[in-house]
């Protein structure tokens, strides 16, 4: 369901930044939407696969979340080596959503809230995924230490190993948490069943 378009933006300032990082920063959540049409459940479903978010050539989803992150860093360096002292992130999520065009039928609109908040939760736990890797992005670098780098270049390389597998594992674990909710008979298939089918 969820397509992580990802812009790394790895910062090394000089902004002197102190305190706790973890108790610091705070995500910016945004909600995009696109417009659907219909005024029943099977014409909204069918809208939504035509109008949804374009993951691939040939195929659409109902929703997606994506994420930008930037770092302000601060080195420092003694006796010839390079230690990350503090890293504030800026992280904003966004999440893109359906909305119908217009006002719907009452039994459609309950039908529709019922299927809508049921996304919505499912892209926010995609959102709590990316923020705890930001938190586990803190902790594994703030503190790191290379010896025998004056230039922090050897740092630089080192820290993109530590990023590199913290993002893998958040993408692999959004996509398990994925293939678990829209399993045959699972959340996200009892949602669009309900949505169709009126139950």
């Amino acid at each position: 369901m969820s397509v992580k378009s990802i812009f790394f933006t790895l910062l090394a300032t000089g902004t002197i930044w102190a305190g706790s990082a973890q108790a610091e920063w705070q995500a910016i959540e945004k909600v995009e939407t696109y417009t659907v049409s219909g005024t029943t459940g099977p014409e909204l479903y069918a809208s939504i696969g035509q109008k949804g978010p374009q993951i691939s050539k040939n195929r659409r989803t109902i929703a997606h979340t994506n994420f930008t992150l930037l770092w302000s860093r601060k080195y420092k360096t003694d006796d010839g080596n390079c230690t990350l002292v503090s890293a504030k992130p800026k992280l904003t999520i966004t999440y893109t959503l359906p909305k119908p065009a217009q006002k719907l039928p009452p039994e459609t609109a309950a039908l529709w809230a019922t299927f809508y908040a049921g996304i919505e939760k499912h892209e926010h736990i995609h959102g709590d995924y990316i923020k705890e890797m930001v938190q586990k992005i803190e902790t594994a670098t703030v503190g790191m230490s290379v010896a025998n780098d004056p230039k922090c270049t050897k740092f630089k390389t080192e820290l993109n190993k530590v990023l590199s597998e913290l993002f893998q594992e958040q993408r692999q674990r959004g996509r398990d948490f994925d293939r678990s909710d829209m399993a045959q008979g699972g959340n996200i298939h009892q949602l669009i069943l309900g949505l169709v089918n009126g139950h």
